[in-house]
């Protein structure tokens, strides 16, 4: 397995005096430390995220499961009374994230995609559910509906908190050209919200009224990642699937146009960000170029068990199966690492865990997928 620290390590050379010559010899090398895996939950279907409601882990599965695991326990089937879940392609149970003060109060959100009762796509909805017990939740509310779904293609949809009380949506543009464009709609979006779901009167659209209260930033093809550097700053940042080339890593900044428009139609060989006819539409901080890796989830490595890596960008790999590392300077200057080359297939959430660990989840399907904890020797 690849190290984690491919870094060169510095010999330094010891001289033996043999009579009147000079012996150089090298004492041997430290062994670098390298990942240790552990399986935490098997034989699931695309596990999408994973959270935690105070020491409880939570984990979903695409096609509308929760899971609970509480320390030294297996996991445990969580009730909830979810809507019709539509899974054609890529849509399902998505994105999962606990509320900041989940330890007290037990909240947490979770981003669905929506079937009508005859099983046709309805919409993408973002709900806010409350853990009872390790075994049930309750619905809070709804806070949001609309986000467009399609036949399933480019739902997005992660959510992470940047404060207790602003909440991001990642969502995908539904493979609709018009949508990334369009401040009407909440595709090709990173929405704001509260946590009760109210769009902020801050949004830099807000004015606007309508849908566009809610978005914080446009113009995006298919956002899977979102994760909170506090590394010293206070920033947001997005992973983001490209067409043919140029899957993308961008710092999130409200009111930003990221460039996605690949209208007339769906013509997937316009350029990710397309500065010609958005000349003020903000570059990526890091492409993929070609071929594509697909990146999905992301978080930000903190505490000094990461060593030289604390500080650094995880991303998850679907296409590229493994976990790529990112050094973050200034900033937004991004500069790629190494890869964790896990050999647990498609990588589809990483997530650090209140121990210190990775946590990442897989999306290979039919019951191959699971959840594994990451640590070094």
């Amino acid at each position: 397995m690849r190290s984690l620290f491919p870094h060169a390590v510095a010999i330094v050379t010891a001289l033996t005096v043999t009579g009147s010559s000079l012996t150089a010899t090298a004492p041997p090398a430290a062994a670098a430390p390298t990942p240790v895996i552990t399986a935490v939950a098997s034989g699931l279907t695309i596990p999408w995220d994973v959270t935690w409601v105070g020491s409880t882990m939570l984990f979903d599965e695409r096609p509308g499961r929760l899971w609970s695991l509480q320390p030294g326990g297996t996991p445990q089937r969580v009730s909830l009374d979810l809507p019709p879940i539509f899974t054609n392609s890529e849509s399902g149970m998505l994105g999962m994230v606990a509320d900041p003060n989940a330890a007290s109060n037990g909240l947490f959100y979770t981003c669905l995609s929506v079937a009508k009762d005859d099983g046709t796509a309805k919409d993408v909805e973002v709900w806010k559910w409350q853990l009872t017990d390790a075994t049930t939740a309750v619905k809070v509310k709804t806070l949001i509906t609309g986000i467009p779904v399609n036949k399933g293609r480019h739902n997005g949809c992660r959510l992470r908190f940047r404060s207790s009380d602003r909440l991001y949506i990642g969502t995908g543009d539904a493979a609709q050209g018009t949508n990334p464009q369009n401040l009407k709609s909440l595709g090709g979006k990173v929405l704001r919200v509260t946590a009760d779901g109210t769009p902020p009167s801050t949004n830099p659209f807000y004015a606007k009224g309508g849908n566009a209260r809610y978005v914080w930033t446009y113009g995006h093809r298919n956002v899977q990642g979102l994760a909170h550097r506090t590394d010293g700053v206070d920033q947001m940042w997005s992973v983001e699937h490209g067409p043919s080339r140029d899957d993308e890593i961008n710092r999130i900044i409200g009111g930003t146009n990221y460039g996605w428009s690949p209208t007339p139609g769906y013509n997937e060989s316009r350029a990710m960000t397309d500065t010609k006819r958005y000349p003020k539409a903000k570059t990526a901080r890091w492409r993929s170029g070609s071929p594509t890796v697909a990146p999905s989830g992301a978080t930000f490595l903190n505490g000094s068990q990461w060593g030289d890596w604390n500080g650094h960008l995880a991303v998850g790999l679907l296409k590229g199966q493994g976990i790529l590392l990112f050094r973050v300077t200034g900033t937004e200057t991004v500069r790629r690492v190494t890869e964790i080359a896990t050999t647990y297939g498609r990588v589809r959430a990483v997530q650090q865990g209140p121990d210190g660990a990775l946590y990442f989840t897989t999306s290979n399907g039919d019951g191959l997928d699971g959840v594994y904890r990451l640590t070094l020797t």
